[in-house]
């Protein structure tokens, strides 16, 4: 028996939740609060068992309301608590001011927003903004989470950093970097994409016994986990051979770039392909043979050499180091015709870009750039909400989506989007993509659906990029670090 998906959502969905709760349910809006601040508090506690004096950054909305129940609560424990407040307590909305009221009258130390830490402080909560950003952060707020920053002290984050989009990921000119974050309800996609890494750190997740609302509202997305792996690897029978598990072929490897093919190839054996062909440029096809003496290569002048190769494959990996020019076109435009499951990458994503077209029989796999030449946008508008450009890709050039980055996203041919949380910095060098493309077509050739192939090959290729870091480090990894790992992987092996 599997667990169910780790769904995420966005601020309207949270919005919502929150409605029924109060509207359905009966709560007040402080009990809300309270919930979320007692929950703040013993996420606090867990993470720094021996803090004892504390600095708690409020604004004027809800999140703020939060931050003061995190720190009267604290003060009652015998905590040292002072807060930097934003508003005084009579300016703040109805919850946060009885909030803040409360704590006051528990002895906590206010101050002004733009008052030095308290040199004591062994921490500090950020309470500013949460969900409810709107816009750039300038003035005070800005001010003020610099401050933070330039503390170096630990931060907790309630809800979400202060400066960050929670739906798109986006840093909205200036953002808090938290050492852990605390959100409540449900996961928040912003927290996992795009700059959310980078200033969330730990993220901890309080339902705020709001289970039922939960389950009422419809998720954005959901995390990808090892789960795929259990469902769609099971234990091989004895009685195979190759040709059960399906035969890869790879087009690409124009002048300048055979290591491509030879990446593409190699992940796609390492993932269990039973068989795999390159077909490349005659000059290339004797360089790469004795790197991949497991794989077949023909050199391919023209269509007639390709024809041959695609009547005999199960899928095809279209791109690789490809190229633009006439070479490339005709067997861009073979290679579509064919009508075989295709995994589309690199090169081959610009000359669809130029010709575009929809097909449910592909995967495309665009980094951000790609990206923007499909959807003829710009790398900043695509990196602006990540989660839309997924959608407009999928819907437009159809079949499944993969847009890669800091939380990769796959939007599927079944109307749903995941995101991958693995994956580290040092993935972002030469090849790592040609890796990807290969892992995909090997799964889908062993029989997986292109979704379930686009899925769990993000996943693998993420945690192989782990692994290997973990092993090597961030900095200097290359695509070939991956494969052992993913060997490994694919086995259900731990070292």
């Amino acid at each position: 028996m599997t667990s169910a998906k780790i769904a995420l959502y966005q601020t309207p969905q949270i919005r919502s939740c929150e409605k029924m709760a109060i509207d359905d349910l009966g709560l007040p809006e402080d009990e809300l609060m309270k919930r979320a601040g007692s929950s703040a508090f013993s996420t606090l506690t867990m993470l720094h068992p021996d803090v004892r004096t504390i600095a708690v950054f409020c604004g004027s909305g809800n999140n703020a309301g939060d931050g003061y129940v995190l720190a009267r609560l604290a003060q009652e424990k015998g905590y040292s608590v002072v807060i930097n407040q934003y508003k005084s307590v009579e300016n703040l909305p109805p919850a946060a001011r009885h909030a803040a009221s409360q704590a006051v009258a528990a002895g906590v130390l206010c101050q002004c927003l733009d008052d030095p830490i308290d040199s004591d402080a062994e921490l500090i909560v950020d309470a500013l903004l949460g969900i409810g950003l709107k816009g750039e952060v300038h003035g005070p707020i800005a001010t003020a989470i610099n401050q933070m920053n330039d503390s170096k002290l630990p931060i907790l984050a309630i809800d979400t950093p202060s400066g960050l989009d929670a739906d798109t990921g986006q840093v909205m000119g200036v953002c808090v970097r938290a050492t852990a974050t605390v959100t409540f309800i449900g996961y928040k996609l912003g927290l996992m994409t795009l700059d959310g890494p980078d200033h969330c750190g730990q993220i901890i997740c309080h339902n705020l016994q709001l289970d039922k609302c939960l389950a009422a509202v419809q998720p954005v997305a959901f995390l990808l986990d090892g789960q795929l792996r259990q469902q769609l690897l099971p234990p091989r029978l004895k009685n195979s051979h190759k040709g059960k598990f399906g035969h890869v072929l790879v087009i690409g490897g124009n002048y300048g770039m055979p290591g491509a093919v030879y990446m593409a190839t190699n992940a796609a054996l390492r993932v269990g392909a039973g068989l795999v062909t390159v077909a490349t440029r005659p000059e290339h096809a004797r360089q790469v043979l004795p790197l991949l003496p497991e794989a077949m290569l023909h050199g391919v002048d023209e269509i007639a050499d390709l024809l041959p190769l695609i009547a005999k494959a199960t899928v095809c990996i279209l791109g690789p180091g490809l190229g633009e020019d006439e070479w490339a076109k005709a067997l861009f435009t073979a290679a579509l015709a064919s009508q075989l499951p295709m995994i589309i990458d690199a090169s081959a994503l610009r000359l669809l870009a130029q010709n575009p077209q929809h097909d449910d029989n592909w995967i495309l796999t665009p980094h951000p750039g790609e990206a923007a030449n499909l959807l003829d946008d710009t790398t900043a508008e695509i990196q602006k909400d990540r989660y839309q450009a997924v959608i407009r890709l999928q819907d437009q050039y159809g079949g499944n989506v993969v847009l890669k980055g800091a939380g990769s996203l796959v939007a599927t041919d079944e109307s749903e989007v995941y995101l991958c949380n693995a994956g580290n910095p040092g993935m972002a060098s030469a090849g790592m993509g040609d890796a990807l493309s290969g892992i995909i077509a090997g799964l889908a050739a062993q029989g997986l659906l292109l979704s379930e192939a686009a899925k769990l090959g993000v996943w693998l290729h993420a945690t192989a990029g782990d692994a290997a870091a973990a092993k090597k480090g961030e900095r200097g990894l290359l695509a070939s670090d991956l494969m052992p790992q993913l060997h490994r992987l694919v086995n259900w092996v731990n070292e």
